[in-house]
């Protein structure tokens, strides 16, 4: 089973970059699950025609230890296996704790044990990596880490917070940096930037995803863009950087 964390700053095109590699996944007939770890619950939502699957913990709150695996987990396009962490209710709880909470939930129901996915992708927001948010990282749920970002400053500033977590549990063996995906803003001097923060972090640009107005255009169709435009330079990109993810050591089943 390979297990990759993807985190970022809010809005840099973490959902977008998860939901494309899950399809591309999908497209090598891989089983593949994508867990939305955000409490906007938002991260699957062009795999289900732009419909709003129900969270995690929005299931928990109304069924409480009724729940079944099967409220959790949604299948969408592809095949593709979906759940979102949800958070509580405004006002009243800490996102990360949810989070925290809705992988209990499917570890409990043997969640792993039984879908048996060859890939899970977790979408992580990366803005502060404490608690909850971290888990992917500290927990053992994923085995490598992607961080997504463009050469704006803050997205170059939140990536090296990301990395500087994940450099402080490396020596616990939990989950590695595996590389940086850089999502295209067009920005000045945007190459050179994010090459510095590499530098820094002693990582690398795995991934150039250009920037493509047919991105927006398919997700205001409600659709993936691997599904409406499978051919654009974009998708290809995608595509290369699922096959440089299989090439990174899998992680013992669950």
């Amino acid at each position: 089973m390979y297990r990759f964390a993807v985190y970022g700053k809010g809005g840099i095109g973490k959902s977008t970059t998860c939901t494309a590699l899950s399809c591309a996944f999908a497209e090598k007939g891989l089983k593949v699950l994508q867990v939305g770890c955000d409490p906007k619950a938002d991260s699957t939502l062009y795999l289900h025609n732009g419909e709003r699957i129900t969270p995690i913990l929005e299931v928990l709150r109304e069924k409480r230890s009724r729940a079944q695996l099967d409220d959790l987990v949604h299948e969408g396009y592809n095949g593709i296996m979906c759940a979102e962490s949800g958070g509580p209710m405004p006002g009243l709880g800490c996102a990360g704790r949810g989070i925290a909470a809705a992988f209990e939930a499917l570890r409990e129901r043997d969640a792993f044990e039984i879908l048996q996915p060859d890939v899970v992708i977790y979408d992580v927001l990366g803005d502060v990596v404490c608690g909850g948010f971290a888990m992917p990282i500290r927990e053992g749920y994923a085995d490598h880490v992607l961080i997504v970002t463009s050469g704006e400053n803050m997205a170059v500033y939140a990536a090296a917070n990301i990395a500087c977590a994940i450099e402080n549990f490396r020596e616990r063996g939990y989950a590695s940096l595996a590389g940086v995906v850089l999502n295209r803003r067009n920005v000045p001097n945007e190459q050179e930037k994010v090459e510095e923060l590499c530098g820094e972090i002693r990582s690398e640009i795995v991934c150039d995803l250009p920037r493509d107005n047919r991105v927006a255009q398919a997700e205001e169709s409600r659709k993936p863009v691997m599904e409406m435009f499978p051919g654009i330079p974009y998708a290809d990109e995608i595509r290369r950087l699922a096959d440089y993810m299989l090439t990174l050591p899998e992680g013992e089943d669950e």
